[in-house]
């Protein structure tokens, strides 16, 4: 069991060499972001897929990472929710993405603090800096696909 153990993880590690080596070849900008690591970038990429032209907007790289807004207005209440749907491992990465920002970024803090003062909740907040990142990213993932470079093809 521990040979296997060890194959595995020598596996998971060149495995991980190679990602590390296409992202950096595709799309070094978004590499560049705070707190945005390779695995992350890997999937926000593979979620975009080959035809970033499929794409009207931002919001619908959002809806796809299922970090869009739905509204759960009741009577009085105005409020949004969590979207549950989309692609659960690019919300995954996004959420990853929210909360190294939160705990490393400054500037991610204090507005976590400003919106914690205005009574959000903490998945309210990091709802909201998930859209935000999806923003952010999408111009950068967009611009990496349309490099005429397809993702399966490595030097």
């Amino acid at each position: 069991m521990g040979r296997r153990w060890l194959h595995l993880d020598e596996e998971v590690r060149a495995l991980k060499a190679h990602i590390s080596a296409v992202v950096k070849r595709i799309a070094p900008r978004l590499l560049e972001r705070h707190s945005v690591g390779v695995l992350s970038a890997a999937q926000l990429l593979v979620t975009a897929g080959d035809n970033p032209d499929r794409f009207r907007s931002e919001a619908a790289f959002a809806a796809l990472c299922g970090a869009s807004p739905v509204e759960a207005s009741s009577g009085k209440t105005t409020r949004h929710r969590l979207n549950r749907g989309g692609d659960r491992a690019a919300n995954t990465a996004l959420w990853a993405i929210a909360n190294v920002r939160l705990i490393h970024d400054p500037r991610t803090r204090a507005y976590a603090e400003r919106r914690t003062a205005l009574g959000n909740s903490r998945k309210e907040i990091l709802r909201i800096l998930k859209r935000y990142i999806a923003r952010e990213l999408f111009a950068i993932i967009v611009q990496s696909l349309r490099d005429d470079r397809p993702l399966h093809a490595v030097a």
